[in-house]
Protein backbone atom coordinates (compact mmCIF):
# COMPACT_ATOMS: atom_id res chain seq x y z
CA UNK A 1 0.00 0.00 0.00
CA UNK A 2 1.12 3.46 -0.83
CA UNK A 3 -0.66 5.20 1.57
CA UNK A 4 -2.35 8.38 1.52
CA UNK A 5 -1.39 11.09 -0.78
CA UNK A 6 1.14 13.04 0.57
CA UNK A 7 0.92 15.62 -1.92
CA UNK A 8 -3.25 15.80 -1.10
CA UNK A 9 -1.86 16.17 2.58
CA UNK A 10 1.25 18.93 1.80
CA UNK A 11 -1.37 21.04 0.27
CA UNK A 12 -3.94 21.48 3.00
CA UNK A 13 -1.23 22.16 5.45
CA UNK A 14 0.06 25.00 3.43
CA UNK A 15 -3.57 25.64 3.63
CA UNK A 16 -3.72 26.12 6.95
CA UNK A 17 -0.19 27.13 7.24
CA UNK A 18 -1.55 30.28 4.68
CA UNK A 19 -4.52 30.97 7.24
CA UNK A 20 -2.61 31.24 9.88
CA UNK A 21 0.58 33.28 8.38
CA UNK A 22 -2.39 35.63 7.07
CA UNK A 23 -3.92 36.43 10.90
CA UNK A 24 -0.18 36.56 12.51
CA UNK A 25 1.42 38.98 9.64
CA UNK A 26 -1.96 40.96 10.00
CA UNK A 27 -1.19 41.53 14.10
CA UNK A 28 1.01 44.41 15.18
CA UNK A 29 4.15 43.32 16.85
CA UNK A 30 2.39 44.09 20.67
CA UNK A 31 0.06 41.44 20.00
CA UNK A 32 2.34 38.66 19.94
CA UNK A 33 2.61 39.14 23.78
CA UNK A 34 -1.06 38.87 24.03
CA UNK A 35 -2.03 35.91 26.30
CA UNK A 36 -4.25 32.94 24.53
CA UNK A 37 -6.54 30.30 26.09
CA UNK A 38 -3.64 27.65 27.05
CA UNK A 39 -2.45 29.01 30.29
CA UNK A 40 0.82 31.03 30.30
CA UNK A 41 1.44 30.67 26.96
CA UNK A 42 1.76 34.15 24.39
CA UNK A 43 1.02 34.14 20.82
CA UNK A 44 4.61 34.33 20.55
CA UNK A 45 5.06 30.91 22.41
CA UNK A 46 1.74 28.94 20.19
CA UNK A 47 4.24 30.01 16.82
CA UNK A 48 7.86 28.79 18.64
CA UNK A 49 5.84 25.55 19.85
CA UNK A 50 5.14 24.87 16.03
CA UNK A 51 8.33 25.70 14.41
CA UNK A 52 10.27 23.71 17.43
CA UNK A 53 7.72 20.74 16.64
CA UNK A 54 8.21 21.25 12.87
CA UNK A 55 12.06 20.52 12.90
CA UNK A 56 11.70 17.48 15.67
CA UNK A 57 9.24 16.53 12.72
CA UNK A 58 11.78 16.86 10.59
CA UNK A 59 14.80 15.29 12.68
CA UNK A 60 12.29 11.78 12.73
CA UNK A 61 12.45 11.41 9.14
CA UNK A 62 16.24 12.33 8.85
CA UNK A 63 17.49 11.17 11.90
CA UNK A 64 15.79 8.55 14.01
CA UNK A 65 19.08 8.36 16.78
CA UNK A 66 18.78 12.16 16.90
CA UNK A 67 15.21 12.38 17.11
CA UNK A 68 15.91 9.80 20.20
CA UNK A 69 17.79 12.32 21.86
CA UNK A 70 15.00 14.81 21.49
CA UNK A 71 12.60 12.20 23.01
CA UNK A 72 15.12 11.97 26.20
CA UNK A 73 14.92 15.95 26.56
CA UNK A 74 11.33 15.42 26.60
CA UNK A 75 11.19 12.67 29.27
CA UNK A 76 13.56 14.63 31.33
CA UNK A 77 11.52 18.16 31.02
CA UNK A 78 8.88 16.60 31.96
CA UNK A 79 4.91 17.73 32.47
CA UNK A 80 6.79 21.12 32.17
CA UNK A 81 8.74 20.31 29.17
CA UNK A 82 6.64 22.25 26.64
CA UNK A 83 6.38 25.24 28.93
CA UNK A 84 9.90 24.72 29.37
CA UNK A 85 10.25 25.47 25.62
CA UNK A 86 8.11 28.47 25.25
CA UNK A 87 10.45 30.03 27.48
CA UNK A 88 13.55 29.15 26.13
CA UNK A 89 12.55 31.38 23.06
CA UNK A 90 11.02 34.13 24.37
CA UNK A 91 14.31 36.36 23.15
CA UNK A 92 12.96 35.95 19.38
CA UNK A 93 11.25 38.83 17.51
CA UNK A 94 7.69 38.11 15.73
CA UNK A 95 9.63 38.44 12.66
CA UNK A 96 12.60 36.10 14.09
CA UNK A 97 10.10 33.78 14.75
CA UNK A 98 7.27 33.67 11.88
CA UNK A 99 11.15 33.24 9.75
CA UNK A 100 12.11 30.47 11.82
CA UNK A 101 8.30 28.57 11.31
CA UNK A 102 9.06 28.91 8.02
CA UNK A 103 12.04 26.99 7.35
CA UNK A 104 10.82 24.41 9.70
CA UNK A 105 7.71 23.71 8.04
CA UNK A 106 9.43 24.22 4.72
CA UNK A 107 12.74 21.94 5.68
CA UNK A 108 9.43 19.44 6.91
CA UNK A 109 7.39 19.10 4.20
CA UNK A 110 10.27 18.25 1.57
CA UNK A 111 11.84 15.54 4.24
CA UNK A 112 8.45 13.63 4.51
CA UNK A 113 7.65 13.97 0.82
CA UNK A 114 10.89 13.01 0.00
CA UNK A 115 10.51 9.75 2.09
CA UNK A 116 7.03 8.81 0.77
CA UNK A 117 3.63 8.21 2.89
CA UNK A 118 4.55 4.66 3.83
CA UNK A 119 7.51 5.43 5.58
CA UNK A 120 7.48 4.94 9.15
CA UNK A 121 9.01 7.04 11.54
CA UNK A 122 9.23 7.50 15.27
CA UNK A 123 7.38 10.19 17.41
CA UNK A 124 6.76 10.74 21.20
CA UNK A 125 6.19 7.43 22.44
CA UNK A 126 4.58 6.12 19.27
CA UNK A 127 5.66 5.28 15.45
CA UNK A 128 3.54 5.97 12.37
CA UNK A 129 3.74 6.67 8.83
CA UNK A 130 5.16 9.70 7.80
CA UNK A 131 1.14 10.50 6.05
CA UNK A 132 0.20 10.21 9.85
CA UNK A 133 3.17 12.50 10.70
CA UNK A 134 1.93 14.76 7.87
CA UNK A 135 -2.02 14.69 8.93
CA UNK A 136 -0.67 14.82 12.55
CA UNK A 137 1.33 18.21 11.88
CA UNK A 138 -1.95 19.51 10.28
CA UNK A 139 -3.97 19.22 13.49
CA UNK A 140 -1.26 21.15 15.31
CA UNK A 141 -1.33 23.68 13.19
CA UNK A 142 -4.93 23.96 13.14
CA UNK A 143 -5.34 23.92 17.03
CA UNK A 144 -2.13 25.83 18.00
CA UNK A 145 -4.03 28.64 14.84
CA UNK A 146 -7.31 28.29 17.51
CA UNK A 147 -5.52 29.21 19.94
CA UNK A 148 -4.27 32.24 18.22
CA UNK A 149 -6.81 33.15 16.78
CA UNK A 150 -8.91 33.52 19.89
CA UNK A 151 -6.22 35.48 21.90
CA UNK A 152 -6.89 38.25 18.83
CA UNK A 153 -10.28 37.68 18.35
CA UNK A 154 -9.96 37.38 15.10
CA UNK A 155 -12.37 34.43 12.76
CA UNK A 156 -10.61 31.20 12.40
CA UNK A 157 -10.44 30.88 8.60
CA UNK A 158 -12.02 27.58 7.27
CA UNK A 159 -9.47 25.73 5.27
CA UNK A 160 -9.57 21.74 3.59
CA UNK A 161 -7.64 20.90 6.13
CA UNK A 162 -10.14 20.35 8.40
CA UNK A 163 -11.45 17.43 7.38
CA UNK A 164 -7.90 15.90 7.79
CA UNK A 165 -8.33 17.40 11.89
CA UNK A 166 -11.64 15.48 12.00
CA UNK A 167 -10.60 12.33 10.66
CA UNK A 168 -7.47 12.40 12.97
CA UNK A 169 -9.63 13.25 15.70
CA UNK A 170 -12.19 10.63 15.67
CA UNK A 171 -9.46 7.81 14.98
CA UNK A 172 -8.00 8.96 18.34
CA UNK A 173 -10.29 7.53 20.97
CA UNK A 174 -7.59 4.80 22.13
CA UNK A 175 -5.00 7.68 22.72
CA UNK A 176 -7.30 9.43 24.92
CA UNK A 177 -7.36 6.75 27.12
CA UNK A 178 -4.04 5.56 27.05
CA UNK A 179 -2.61 8.85 27.58
CA UNK A 180 -4.19 8.62 31.01
CA UNK A 181 -2.99 4.86 31.41
CA UNK A 182 -6.50 3.26 31.08
CA UNK A 183 -7.99 0.47 29.08
CA UNK A 184 -10.18 1.78 26.05
CA UNK A 185 -13.87 0.21 26.88
CA UNK A 186 -15.32 -2.51 24.48
CA UNK A 187 -16.79 -1.44 21.59
CA UNK A 188 -17.24 1.05 19.02
CA UNK A 189 -17.80 5.01 18.82
CA UNK A 190 -18.40 6.16 15.11
CA UNK A 191 -18.34 9.53 14.83
CA UNK A 192 -20.82 11.51 12.20
CA UNK A 193 -20.34 14.95 11.62
CA UNK A 194 -21.64 17.67 9.93
CA UNK A 195 -19.01 20.09 7.85
CA UNK A 196 -18.88 23.87 7.30
CA UNK A 197 -19.72 23.09 3.72
CA UNK A 198 -22.67 21.19 4.52
CA UNK A 199 -21.47 17.44 4.11
CA UNK A 200 -21.93 14.69 5.94
CA UNK A 201 -18.40 12.77 7.64
CA UNK A 202 -19.00 9.46 8.58
CA UNK A 203 -16.01 7.75 10.53
CA UNK A 204 -16.72 4.30 11.63
CA UNK A 205 -19.41 1.80 11.23
CA UNK A 206 -21.67 3.64 12.87
CA UNK A 207 -23.68 0.71 14.25
CA UNK A 208 -23.24 1.37 18.05
CA UNK A 209 -22.68 4.26 20.27
CA UNK A 210 -22.07 7.38 18.10
CA UNK A 211 -21.12 10.82 18.33
CA UNK A 212 -22.71 13.04 16.15
CA UNK A 213 -22.82 17.05 15.96
CA UNK A 214 -20.74 19.82 14.28
CA UNK A 215 -16.94 19.05 12.70
CA UNK A 216 -15.44 22.06 14.13
CA UNK A 217 -16.89 21.54 17.68
CA UNK A 218 -15.81 17.85 17.57
CA UNK A 219 -12.23 18.64 16.50
CA UNK A 220 -12.58 21.60 19.18
CA UNK A 221 -13.09 19.04 21.71
CA UNK A 222 -10.83 16.59 20.56
CA UNK A 223 -7.63 18.88 20.39
CA UNK A 224 -8.88 20.14 24.00
CA UNK A 225 -9.81 23.58 23.03
CA UNK A 226 -13.47 24.00 24.23
CA UNK A 227 -14.65 21.33 26.95
CA UNK A 228 -17.92 19.21 25.23
CA UNK A 229 -20.15 21.16 27.27
CA UNK A 230 -20.03 24.12 25.46
CA UNK A 231 -20.55 22.41 22.08
CA UNK A 232 -24.34 21.13 20.69
CA UNK A 233 -22.38 17.39 20.34
CA UNK A 234 -24.85 14.46 21.02
CA UNK A 235 -23.09 11.06 22.61
CA UNK A 236 -25.43 8.35 22.18
CA UNK A 237 -24.56 6.38 24.80
CA UNK A 238 -21.97 5.74 27.73
CA UNK A 239 -18.77 5.31 26.33
CA UNK A 240 -19.34 8.19 23.59
CA UNK A 241 -19.96 10.41 26.64
CA UNK A 242 -16.64 9.17 28.66
CA UNK A 243 -14.68 9.78 25.71
CA UNK A 244 -16.11 13.49 24.66
CA UNK A 245 -14.53 14.49 28.27
CA UNK A 246 -11.06 12.59 28.09
CA UNK A 247 -10.93 13.40 24.59
CA UNK A 248 -7.20 13.79 23.08
CA UNK A 249 -6.23 13.94 19.36
CA UNK A 250 -2.09 14.83 20.10
CA UNK A 251 0.71 12.40 21.87
CA UNK A 252 1.78 13.05 24.98
CA UNK A 253 0.78 13.08 28.67
CA UNK A 254 -2.96 13.60 29.36
CA UNK A 255 -3.63 17.27 28.59
CA UNK A 256 -5.74 19.39 31.01
CA UNK A 257 -8.11 20.01 28.45
CA UNK A 258 -10.27 23.47 28.96
CA UNK A 259 -12.64 24.16 31.89
CA UNK A 260 -16.31 25.11 30.76
CA UNK A 261 -16.96 28.81 29.88
CA UNK A 262 -17.80 31.15 32.70
CA UNK A 263 -22.12 31.47 32.71
CA UNK A 264 -22.71 34.99 31.75
CA UNK A 265 -25.45 36.31 34.65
Amino acid sequence: MSGPDLAVLAAHLAEETGALRAVLEGAPAQAWVTATPAQGWSVADQVSHLAYFDEAATTSVLDAARFAQLVDDAVAGGLGFCDLLAERYRDRTPTELLAWWQGARGAMVAAMLAAGPSARVPWYGVEFSVASSMTGRIMETWAHGQDVCDALNVEHQVTAALFDVARLCARTRANSYAARGRAVPEGDVDVVLSSPGGETWRFGEVGGEVIRGDAIEFCLVATQRRNAADTSLDASGPNAAEWLTIAQAFAGPAGPGRPPAEVVA
